[in-house]
């Protein structure tokens, strides 16, 4: 399957065969992609948390309100982010740099990151959402469907998956065989409502 029909053939599916499980060469096969998605100066700040007991995997389905995707999925992905991966041994990010350059892109992390929490949130947030769509990519040319959810409560399954004070939860993603197709695309907005040539129009720009 190309990224064309990837793309176009991706959606979101809540009903997956509950009998399935994806192989251990395949979870692997589809997490050695998504560490090739991008993150800014290389700081690989996305974790993720393969949830393979069936209780444990149970008690968050009772913390997602009860989705049955969450158990029936082979796969269940929570894609969390390091907020202080910048501050843990940068050097290794750019280890097979030139010297002087790895010397440089630690320093300028150092830089960048130090005090300004705000800006660590927004960049995992951001690793873990081009990871998110990496993944549901290449599940789809694996012949696989997903679903990604943020309808959970955040606090109870980061409980529940151990997660460190300096982490946070993103969101979710379940991959699968689907048992029960999406439906159609309910309104996608034109592309002309949505991209702009250089600037916004005069006069739509509400600052609230």
């Amino acid at each position: 399957m190309d990224v064309f029909e990837a793309i176009s053939t991706r959606r979101s599916v809540r009903h997956f065969d509950p009998d399935h499980r994806m192989a251990e060469d395949e979870v692997r096969e589809l997490m050695e992609h998504v560490l090739l998605s991008p993150t800014a100066f290389n700081i690989q700040n996305w974790r993720f948390v393969a949830v393979e007991n069936d209780e444990l995997r149970c008690e968050i389905r009772k913390a997602a309100w009860d989705q049955a995707q969450v158990t029936e999925c082979s796969l269940l992905l929570v894609l969390c982010l390091d907020l202080k991966s910048w501050a843990k041994s940068p050097e290794r990010y750019w280890r097979n740099a030139p010297t002087a350059v790895a010397e440089s892109m630690v320093r300028e992390i150092k830089h960048f990151y130090r005090d300004d929490e705000g800006l660590q949130r927004d960049e995992g947030m951001r690793s873990c959402g081009m990871a998110a769509q990496t993944a549901m990519l290449v599940a789809r040319a694996m012949g696989y469907d997903s679903c990604p959810m943020d309808g959970f409560d955040f606090k109870r399954v980061g409980h529940l998956i151990n997660l460190p004070p300096d982490h946070r939860i993103c969101m979710m993603i379940c991959i699968g065989k689907t048992l029960q197709g999406a439906h159609p695309r309910s309104g996608q907005l034109a592309l002309d409502e949505v991209l702009m040539r250089d600037r916004f129009p005069d006069g739509e720009y509400d600052a609230g």
